[in-house]
């Protein structure tokens, strides 16, 4: 489909002279909740949901469980659902189910203390993206993820029958993958020529092996080779792997001629990783506090009690940090049971214990 939003952006990005940026798919991270944070601290050009399985969206029993990690905002789009999965016959059909959800949420239509957010209903997601580039044991076991660098004809097969889903909704979604240099070794040149061979929308190219994981820097002399490859075939090439700042982002993608770059751990640092404009140094702890506060009531919003509060806790470090009292401040709202304490926590104290 080469009438697509990743065709728009790199376009954009050769008449700007600058790269495109993407939030990565993180499971338990990127859902809802969150995003809603990113988008309001500066939204990137791609936002992505945690990966679910196409296994699992294809069962009548796993579906009702998943179908939540795919809500989303308006405010969200371009919107991309990840998929992984070693079963072509299920890319299938999840990409039909897919291509017919529009789970869109708007969260301005309920108050902090109401459990579930209001579903309005409009056009789907945007895009659908194939992991190929877990590195996770549980995945790689099952042929999924990194798994099926070890098996090309798989991999293709699954591109196509993803895109063969879509087609026969009638609907235009565009179909990515998000992969590795390699299994064991590197092996970029022979790999990524056959993910083209399949025609995929845009490549996101994560610069390590399977093996590496992200214990050794990110190899960006083989993002480049990946680039080069898929400018000759006319697809988009983002980049990803270690880049921790906004500058460095724009850095990498020129000196390596790139399109677009990922960034997954660097908004664990800076939520305003996105948005240029603003110094965190320069962000107070009320701010920070109040985007704590913020991102606990979405939590509730979205999840009620179906997911467990400790999943939200990680991210109190994101925004507990870099200020006097913020280590003791962390410790007593990671020793809080539920988020109700949180809040009325951090409600009450009016943030005393930073002053």
């Amino acid at each position: 489909m080469k009438d697509n939003f990743w065709q728009k952006l790199k376009a954009l990005r050769q008449a700007q002279d600058k790269p495109f940026f993407v939030l990565a798919p993180m499971a338990d991270v990127t859902d809802m909740a969150f995003r809603q944070i990113i988008v309001e601290c500066g939204k990137p050009n791609v936002l992505y949901t945690e990966f679910v399985s196409a296994s699992g969206l294809y069962s009548e029993k796993g579906r009702p469980k998943l179908l939540p990690h795919l809500k989303f905002g308006e405010n969200e789009r371009p919107i991309v659902v990840q998929l992984f999965g070693s079963v072509p016959a299920h890319f299938y059909e999840a990409a039909k189910i897919i291509a017919g959800f529009c789970p869109v949420v708007d969260f301005s239509d309920a108050q902090s203390t109401t459990p579930k957010a209001t579903e309005k209903f409009t056009t789907g997601f945007d895009g659908i993206d194939i992991n190929m580039g877990c590195p996770a044991g549980k995945i790689v076991k099952q042929d999924s993820g990194s798994g099926l660098i070890l098996n090309p004809v798989l991999a293709q097969e699954i591109i196509r029958e993803t895109k063969r889903g879509i087609e026969s909704t009638g609907k235009s979604i565009s179909v990515s993958v998000k992969t590795r240099i390699g299994y064991n070794s590197i092996i970029t040149e022979e790999w990524i020529s056959k993910i083209i061979e399949a025609e995929p929308d845009a490549i996101i190219v994560h610069g390590r092996t399977m093996k590496e994981a992200s214990k050794v820097p990110a190899h960006w002399d083989e993002i480049e080779k990946a680039g080069k490859l898929c400018r000759e075939a006319g697809i988009p090439i983002i980049g990803n792997g270690d880049v921790m700042s906004y500058v460095e982002g724009i850095e990498k993608a020129k000196q390596y001629n790139l399109d677009g770059i990922m960034v997954g751990r660097g908004v664990f640092h800076n939520p305003w990783f996105f948005n240029p404009s603003v110094d965190p140094a320069t962000k107070t702890p009320e701010e920070r506090i109040a985007l704590l506060k913020k991102h606990i009531e979405n939590f509730i919003k979205l999840w009620g009690t179906e997911k467990n509060f400790a999943v939200m806790k990680r991210f109190i470090k994101i925004y507990i940090n870099d200020f006097k009292g913020a280590k003791d401040l962390r410790e007593k709202l990671m020793n809080m049971k539920n988020p109700s304490d949180i809040i009325k926590f951090i409600s009450d104290t009016e943030y005393t214990i930073v002053k």
